[in-house]
């Protein structure tokens, strides 16, 4: 326990010095303060137009932010030798992994709660912006985009050797995820018969955690209509007194299958030296 917080200390003291981190921190705050602009003169509530855009501005910038500072941390240890260092100590895989992911979701949280705070701030000084409760659920959903792509980065620093071949990746995932992600949707979902479109909307979503997490926080924000028919169950069992816990447990499902999966190639990685 004490060499898990060891390294999640480390992690976020070197998270906090690193320069990309400030990078992403100023660019997060300035879309902020943008979108605050937009809303001056009232407070948004529910789903709106703007809402939307800042659902949008997280899913383009977290995921990607999230999985450049997890994979480069796991391949920089590789390059630079320090996970050699540790090895000689009683650390084991699991240990050094979470300690990994704990130090890199503090640092993350933090930049997306100074974006959101100092906007916020800035927001109830001039007398707009979001209500709080949508502002609640826009600061959860940031949250939990950046943790769920800090496991997928957890596993493409697991498979890279060094930082080239992990940010080759992690632009690809960021890519197919994210911007490929509706074009390819639409194109499977076309090819499929009208009764297999349904199943094959819910298998897809839950493949994609961008999209998983975007769709219960539009139904959370009230916006379930304007995701068509084909979302319709989605929209119910969110809605539902057990659908946030029902989506707190795939979520956690999810981090940890893709957890697990790095600690298991870690670990074969390490038996044959």
């Amino acid at each position: 326990m004490n060499l898990l917080r060891h390294v999640a200390a480390r992690e976020v003291k070197i998270g906090f010095r690193n320069p990309w981190a400030y990078s992403f921190m100023a660019l997060f705050t300035l879309f902020m303060f943008s979108l605050l602009l937009i809303i001056l003169q009232g407070y948004v509530s529910g789903y709106s137009g703007v809402s939307g855009t800042m659902l949008n501005l997280a899913i383009y910038l977290l995921p990607l932010m999230a999985l450049m500072l997890g994979s480069f941390s796991l391949t920089g240890d590789k390059e630079e030798g320090n996970w050699e260092l540790l090895s000689t100590y009683a650390l084991g895989t699991g240990a050094y992994l979470l300690g990994k992911y704990i130090g890199l979701a503090i640092v993350l949280l933090t930049i997306v709660a100074a974006g959101f705070g100092l906007s916020g701030l800035a927001g109830s000084m001039f007398g707009g912006g979001f209500d709080l409760a949508t502002y609640g659920r826009l600061l959860i959903f940031a949250a939990l985009l950046s943790l769920f792509f800090l496991a997928i980065a957890l596993l493409i620093g697991t498979l890279s050797r060094n930082r080239w071949q992990a940010l080759t990746a992690a632009v690809g995932v960021w890519f197919f995820a994210i911007i490929a992600w509706p074009s390819l949707l639409i194109a499977v979902l076309g090819m499929l018969p009208y009764l297999w479109i349904k199943p094959a909307v819910t298998a897809l979503v839950f493949l994609n955690p961008a999209e998983l997490t975007r769709l219960f926080t539009v139904v959370k924000l009230g916006g379930g209509s304007t995701l068509g028919p084909e979302y319709y169950k989605w929209v119910k069992w969110i809605l539902q007194p057990w659908g946030t816990p029902a989506f707190a447990g795939i979520s956690l499902l999810w981090i940890s299958i893709l957890f697990t999966v790095s600690y298991v190639l870690w670990e074969r990685r390490r038996g044959r030296g």
